[in-house]
Formats: structure tokens, sequence, C-alpha cells
């Protein structure tokens, strides 16, 4: 008996879905990842080991949405950078106007930064984790940390505020 080939993982190609559903809504999207050392962003920026990035045409200059990185170079603060994420680290693609989008599982082997080395099928998140989001606008000043096991209630919004990825664990 022969063996099935190993699917690749979902995860590029739904980041390429919705980054092109919000590109022809007129939506900026977004991408939390989570930061380890395989990931080439400006540590400046990075809070609490995770990054949000605008990978907007507008943002960005050459962007590639491949199956193993997102690349491309950006500004910050008026200085070019170079940019390398790997896919397995992008925890939640969204758009920025209304934070409809979705986010994803991470494996532990990506969460220790042993992706790379980690056999293929414990990258790849199962089907039927992957659940679409809907992201609250919130902001940083209204941040607090949420105790585990005890959710918060949605906070009430304001019109011009960025939407923000809530971790309920």
């Amino acid at each position: 008996m022969t063996e099935a080939p190993q699917a690749t993982s979902t995860r590029p190609y739904l980041i390429r879905a919705l980054y092109e559903w919000c590109n022809d809504n007129g939506y900026t999207p977004y991408i939390a990842v989570l930061v380890n050392e395989r990931v080439q962003v400006p540590r400046e920026y990075v809070k609490d080991g995770e990054i949000v990035l605008n990978i907007s045409f507008d943002a960005t200059t050459a962007l590639q949405l491949g199956n193993d990185f997102i690349e491309f170079k950006a500004r910050f603060a008026g200085v070019a950078r170079d940019i390398s994420v790997p896919v397995g680290q992008v925890v939640a693609i969204y758009a920025r106007e209304n934070g409809q989008g979705m986010a994803f599982p991470m494996a532990i082997a990506d969460a220790q930064g042993e992706g790379a080395d980690a056999e293929p099928h414990a990258l790849a998140p199962a089907a039927a984790e992957l659940k679409p989001v809907q992201l609250t606008r919130v902001d940083s000043d209204q941040r607090r940390d949420q105790p585990d096991g005890e959710p918060q209630p949605p906070r009430p919004t304001r019109p011009g505020t960025r939407p923000a990825l809530t971790r309920i664990k």
C-alpha cells in the first residue's frame, strides 16, 4: 500500500485569499506576527513578543506572499527596512477598517522557533481549528491583561481607534 503525500499547510493560501479580499473591498490588510529569532522585523516595534504589520500595497514594496515566507520592504520612521516573516509565525490577518479576518492556531514547534526543523505535518494547522474572527477596536490605553480562563466583556469602541488582536486562552 502506498502512502498519500503529505499535504502542505493551508495557512499561506488563506493569507493570500484574505489579502486579496481586503484589496478587492478597499480595506487595509494587517498581519499579526509572533516574533522569534527567525522573524526579521525592526525589534524596536515588537511589543510582548508580537508585531502587527500593514501589508497593503501602499505600505510595502516588493511584497511576496510565498508558501514559506512573507517578504517585503517597508518604511519604519522613514527608514526602509527588509521584512521577512515565516508564514508559520502569522497568527492573524485582518482588515484594519472593520477587524474582519482570520486567526490561526500556533503549532508548538512554531511558537518555540523550531518550525524549520519540525516535521511538516506539525506545522500545518488542522482545518477544523481555523476560525474566522471579528476583531474589536481597542485603544492601546484600554488594553489590559486578562486572567486565564476569564474573558473580559467587549469594551465600547470609539471612531478612529485601531483594531487590536485580543487573545483569549
